[in-house]
């Protein structure tokens, strides 16, 4: 007889009770999966696929991902607050606003989007699985990662120099950082979900949102929208500051 299968309650509470034991955490291979999101995502999951066979779950069982990802987010929002020359109290404002709002809100309702749109209309009609809702964050997490290099480190670096301009060459280099950010983001997200063999027909996830983003970037660039600079006075407008 098979082994009862935990259930998801029991699964998230073993997640979050090992999320303050250091040692227990697997940092080398979350650091190897960090590199890889970035140079080649199909690698990544086929470690779900081990998973699956291995512990009966899709999603990560070792948060040494989450905590790695909680480092990045505070460096990358210091390094944005210096750029945008934010006081003490607008750095952790800036800070609170990327965790909990930027990762973690956002990743709440894409993840709960997809979760439902997935098991309701992309189930292949023999299968008796479901796509867990903690895999659907953890593709949110795994797709947010490259973004947030591109957009809240790599960038940070051509902000004053070059993107906070009023020229076209500006516009034209920022906002194609932000169409390559969100491609792979999208793309990462594809990927979640078509390497689970239960799905079908999850292109609808990737090409109809490339075809929007697509439609942006080249509206963009003749009307004069630099999407960088929407974002400096976002950040500063959420933290009470004006220049």
């Amino acid at each position: 007889m098979l082994e009862a299968r935990h259930t998801a309650g029991a699964k998230r509470y073993k997640y979050l009770r090992r999320i303050l034991k250091f040692r227990q955490m697997d940092f080398e291979f979350a650091l190897w999966q960090m590199l890889y999101l970035c140079v080649a995502p199909q690698r990544v999951y086929r470690n779900f696929h081990y998973r699956k066979q291995t512990k009966d779950q899709w999603a990560r069982d070792d948060p040494a991902f989450l905590v790695l990802l909680s480092f990045w987010l505070c460096a990358s929002s210091l390094g944005f607050a210096i750029v945008l020359q934010l006081s003490v109290m607008g750095m952790i404002k800036l800070l609170l606003w990327v965790i909990f709002v930027d990762c973690i809100g956002v990743g709440l309702m894409v993840a709960t989007l997809l979760w439902f749109v997935a098991n309701k209309y992309l189930q292949t009609q023999k299968s008796d699985q479901e796509v867990e809702w903690g895999y659907a964050f953890d593709v949110h997490l795994n797709a947010f990662f490259p973004l947030l290099i591109i957009l809240h480190v790599i960038q940070l670096f051509f902000i004053h120099p070059l993107i906070d301009k009023e020229w076209f060459m500006s516009r034209l280099f920022g906002n194609t950082l932000w169409l390559i950010a969100l491609g792979y983001y999208l793309y990462i997200t594809f990927l979640g979900y078509s390497s689970l063999p239960f799905l079908r027909h999850t292109v609808v996830l990737l090409y109809p949102a490339m075809l929007i983003v697509l439609t942006f970037y080249i509206v963009s660039l003749p009307v004069g929208w630099n999407f960088t600079q929407g974002l400096m006075w976002f950040y500063r407008y959420r933290v009470g500051h004006y220049v």
